[in-house]
């Protein structure tokens, strides 16, 4: 054979050659990522978030990794949807309940519960009002003075 009719026969499969590497190449771009470089010429020129920016213009890694996921996700029903659009106060039907109630807590559970809640600073203890000092008395009694008087002195005055 004559290398011209080498030549002459790749030029006839060389379409067909270049086709088949047109599908391969094809084949691989549908599970490349665009590069950085790339992604990079698509985004803003500020500064912040540029990598947040690239990361979302890369997209998922591999043909495997998908973003999709309901992990993030949270179904929501219509019930729910209603009740939070159409709040009720229960403000009335509290106080109904309360000031209805016949029951009273004793003194010495609120004192306690008082008691807890205060604070251990001495700015939250109020001064304890002084002992007023009882009368003075004396240790004898008035008719151990008179039997003295009447001992000592001898005779008894009033």
């Amino acid at each position: 054979m004559s290398a011209s009719i080498i030549r002459r026969g790749l030029e006839l499969l060389s379409d067909d050659i270049k086709d088949a590497k047109k599908a391969k190449q094809g084949q691989a771009k549908k599970h490349q990522t665009p590069s950085k470089a790339k992604a990079m010429a698509l985004v803003s020129t500020g500064r912040q978030g540029v990598t947040k920016q690239v990361k979302l213009l890369q997209g998922r890694r591999g043909p495997g990794k998908s973003k999709a996921n309901v992990k993030d996700k949270r179904i929501k029903s219509a019930i729910e949807e209603f009740k939070k659009k159409h709040r009720q106060s229960h403000l009335s039907s509290n106080l109904r309940y309360f000031l209805g109630s016949s029951y009273k807590a004793k003194d010495a559970v609120t004192m306690k519960i008082l008691h807890q809640n205060k604070g251990r600073l001495s700015r939250n203890n109020p001064e304890r009002p002084a002992k007023k000092p009882a009368a003075p008395s004396s240790l004898f009694t008035e008719e151990e003075f008179q039997k003295f008087q009447r001992e000592y002195f001898g005779k008894d005055e009033k």
